[in-house]
């Protein structure tokens, strides 16, 4: 079973889009595939349909013997699976903290999961903190949506800078998201040099009203707009991101959206 989170320290980046988009295409091609919402917003859980359970996280987080199973919900498509979040979340770094190891509480409650999946996508909140250290060392890669501006750039820095003084090791990928080519700041910061410490995917997801429906729609891209320039990009982003993190074999013959 791999892990891949999708992080970044800012909001309102795509991530949420880019979690639940590559996980329905990881799904659509055979892959046995577990959405995780941590974010206390819930956005993975709207957009896939599912009321969450609320004012679980307690149990879960203090609970030694606590089994992921039982708070597993289905979705509408084959092999994709979720584990809701609810707004309790907002206290998970108060209960994390109350744990014996409280760094990989998360990674203690995803091993007995590696049975029923093959990748687990960790739709990540935006903050740094003590879930961000629990993402950090679970995580496989970490997929890392950046708006090619100068403020999504830094907290990139912040993020590589955090990771190097925790001695974290999984490795980055990063990618533009929302990327409108008509501004030249755009195109100036895509056309620099990136930062040596992370990847930087050929894969850029453009800022498109296809995205923007998915509340709308309460699906992914990939299966209400598959032949969409937003749906096509998603596609060729989970293409680099299989490559790279490599194992991700299906088990089933793929039924791809297009």
């Amino acid at each position: 079973m791999k892990i891949v989170g999708v992080y970044n320290i800012k909001g309102g980046v795509g991530k949420t889009a880019t979690a639940v988009n590559i996980a329905h295409l990881a799904a659509a091609s055979g892959l046995r595939t577990l959405i995780w919402d941590l974010d206390p917003q819930a956005a993975a859980t709207f957009y896939l349909r599912v009321k969450p359970k609320i004012k679980r996280s307690k149990a879960m987080l203090r609970d030694k013997k606590y089994d992921l199973d039982g708070v597993v919900k289905g979705s509408d498509f084959t092999d994709l699976d979720l584990l809701p979040a609810d707004f309790s979340y907002r206290n998970m770094d108060l209960l994390l903290g109350e744990n014996k190891k409280p760094a990989l509480r998360l990674l203690k409650l995803l091993r007995p999961m590696s049975e029923h999946y093959d990748l687990v996508v960790l739709d990540c909140p935006p903050s740094i903190s003590l879930v961000s250290e629990n993402i950090f060392r679970a995580a496989d890669a970490l997929l890392l949506p950046t708006i090619p501006t100068t403020l999504s750039l830094r907290t990139m820095e912040q993020l590589l800078d955090f990771m190097e003084g925790h001695d974290l090791k999984a490795p980055v990928y990063a990618f533009y998201s929302m990327v409108d080519r008509r501004k030249r700041l755009h195109q100036d910061v895509m056309a620099s040099p990136g930062d040596p410490r992370c990847a930087v995917l050929e894969t850029t997801i453009p800022y498109a009203t296809e995205v923007e429906r998915m509340g709308l729609e309460r699906r992914p891209v990939t299966d209400y707009a598959p032949r969409s320039t937003a749906g096509r990009a998603y596609r060729q982003l989970w293409d680099e991101i299989r490559d790279k993190v490599g194992g991700l074999r299906p088990r089933r013959v793929a039924s791809l959206p297009f």
